[in-house]
């Protein structure tokens, strides 16, 4: 069957405005008149036919758009951790279960009949809900609970779910008689929360997948947008086959203005311009995004000593990945183990046979860096530059900081976790130049975080 060409009716003088259009879609988890910020509904309405279409035929997604918001819905052949930052406080810090739980009691808590809500009151209706829940509780006295409920305000906020007419969180939150006015605005609360499948009739967590659905074009053409780059000994032997295919790698180019870069290993689209991503790497992402790149740098100058070294001699240890496969099932059965089983609609439960297509090989062993490795690698850096180089926030948690690098790499796809220690995966090779600009440093102290661009 012919590749379904992308942008077929858009003419070559319009084709970075569709593909801007496309790239503001598939990067937003709502857009709204003030969310991701306020522009870009305009920006993308124009084009709500032409993507429908290219995002259902090529994706088997569903974009609902209207004159006040516009939300991709997405079809998911596996479960993804990273998915779930797009769930963060204003300073970026991503929810922990307690603000995800009340998130989803907020929501439930809206009745149509109401436009307006006082914060005051809103508490008092999710409240009981919360308290019913083991282990999860609200109680007002104690700070993190209302902490977790001013992150999950401003978040709906933010996305216009909810609109502040009088007061404010942070009178409330002070406990001294203030309070906060809301209008609601339903149907984009009603936008934010469209699971693919009733919840209440899950049996397992692989009910929210699509597995084998839409055969292997469909499933590499996700693969490709979903996963900043796609491994061919991640894939089963028609999946990888189909990567292998120009037409198919190249019409995504066309949809989103990306460039097609591949490897031995694989396939991904680069973003030279920093437009399609929501973790710029590298760049202006402050300490962990540069610490990062300069742990990668000097990994590299690692195994470049090892490769000049007598073979006797070699460092670094190999191991064969984890299979996805294997990964997959094992991240399911934990999700499941802590599913509720009293909420279940038994007369309607559905559950999924879905299981991860098998690569066909092993795939080779890559390269192990050690836990006491890298906390070294970090401990020179801080030697080198000096702790007050790394922010107040991570001047006296060089560990922290590593590990906060690490989550980044291995949500890029760099590196893998393993016991012990991670993987170096493939594509991290092409950062093996990579150098981080060093700001003018101010009164003779060497800051590497605040200010300058990666070079």
């Amino acid at each position: 069957m012919p590749e379904p060409l992308a942008a077929a009716g858009v003419a070559p003088a319009d084709l970075g405005g569709y593909q801007e259009a496309v790239r503001l879609v598939l990067t937003s988890d709502l857009i709204t008149a003030v969310h991701p910020r306020p522009g870009v509904l305009e920006r993308v309405l124009p084009w709500a036919d032409q993507l429908t279409r290219d995002l259902r035929d090529l994706f088997g997604y569903t974009l609902i758009a209207t004159t006040r918001q516009a939300r991709l819905i997405r079809r998911f052949d596996a479960l993804d951790p990273s998915r779930g930052k797009i769930f963060a406080n204003r300073a970026g810090k991503p929810f922990d279960r307690r603000r995800l739980a009340y998130l989803c009691l907020v929501l439930g808590s809206f009745q149509r009949s109401r436009v307006e809500i006082s914060l005051a009151d809103l508490v008092r209706l999710f409240a009981p809900a919360a308290n019913s829940i083991p282990g999860l509780g609200f109680d007002p006295l104690v700070p993190g609970h209302k902490a977790a409920v001013v992150d999950v305000i401003g978040w709906l906020v933010e996305r216009g779910a909810l609109n502040l007419s009088d007061g404010s969180v942070e009178a409330w939150a002070r406990g001294d008689g203030g309070d906060a006015l809301y209008d609601i605005d339903h149907d984009i609360c009603a936008a934010i929360f469209r699971p693919s499948r009733p919840i209440q009739h899950l049996t397992s967590a692989a009910g929210l997948l699509d597995g084998l659905d839409g055969g292997a074009e469909a499933r590499v053409r996700r693969l490709l947008l979903e996963r900043p780059v796609v491994y061919y000994a991640d894939l089963d032997a028609e999946a990888a086959a189909v990567l292998r295919r120009d037409d198919l790698v190249d019409n995504l180019a066309r949809l989103t203005g990306l460039v097609v870069e591949r490897r031995a290993e694989g396939v991904l689209l680069a973003d030279p311009g920093g437009r399609f991503t929501d973790r710029a790497f590298p760049g202006r992402g402050g300490a962990v995004n540069r610490a990062a790149g300069l742990l990668l740098a000097r990994i590299a100058d690692a195994l470049e000593e090892e490769r000049s070294a007598p073979a006797s001699t070699g460092t670094f240890e190999r191991l064969e990945p984890p299979v996805e496969a294997d990964v997959q099932r094992d991240l399911l059965a934990r999700v499941d183990s802590a599913l509720p089983q009293a909420g279940v609609v038994r007369d309607l439960a559905w559950s999924s046979g879905h299981t991860p297509p098998m690569p066909p090989d092993r795939p080779d062993p890559l390269v192990l860096l050690e836990r006491h490795r890298l906390e070294a690698l970090i401990d020179d850096l801080y030697e080198t530059f000096g702790a007050a180089s790394f922010t107040g926030a991570w001047q006296q948690d060089p560990h922290g900081l590593l590990d906060a690098a690490l989550d980044l790499l291995a949500d890029l796809r760099l590196v893998r976790p393993v016991p012990g220690g991670v993987l170096l995966l493939p594509a991290a090779v092409r950062y093996r130049n990579i150098t981080m600009a060093i700001p003018a440093p101010p009164r003779g102290q060497t800051d590497l975080f605040e200010g300058g661009d990666p070079a």
